[in-house]
């Protein structure tokens, strides 16, 4: 239905003023992808990490975002880099089973929660952190 997970996302995307932090598995979305770059633009510092299935996507906004000059990584230490996380501001935490796909949005039953939260955003850029320390730098195809 209209309003969904993607909407709720890019709602909270708009918002950012000066930090976002990623962790994706699958990442198709455009709306989404358009939202972080966007949200570049208005000088928001922004990173990304993804699992390694975007480099065999056919179609991924990986791309997208990393032409566009956000920092995007592979996280590639793991069968399969499954979390779908995004930390906004070092206060709210975006997280649920919803990955950020059309699909997702218009096929699967998914959850999505906002949450806002700077001890528990605190808790999630920690482990963005140890991810990022293990993945490797993607600058598209």
């Amino acid at each position: 239905p209209k309003g969904g997970c993607t909407e709720a996302v890019v709602g909270e995307l708009e918002k950012a003023k000066t930090s976002i932090r990623v962790q994706a598995y699958s990442f198709t979305s455009a709306p989404i992808a358009r939202a972080l770059v966007d949200a570049k633009k208005r000088g928001v510092e922004i990173a990304a990490i993804l699992d390694k299935s975007q480099h065999s996507e056919r179609y991924s906004e990986a791309d997208f975002v990393a032409h566009a000059g956000i920092p995007t990584f592979i996280d590639a230490a793991h069968a399969i880099a499954h979390n779908k996380v995004i930390v906004i501001d070092g206060e709210t935490v975006i997280t649920g089973s919803f990955n950020f796909t059309k699909a997702a949005e218009e096929h699967n039953a998914e959850n999505l929660l906002v949450i806002h939260d700077k001890a528990l955003a605190s808790h999630y850029l920690a482990n963005w952190e140890l991810h990022r320390e293990h993945s490797k730098d993607y600058a598209g195809k």
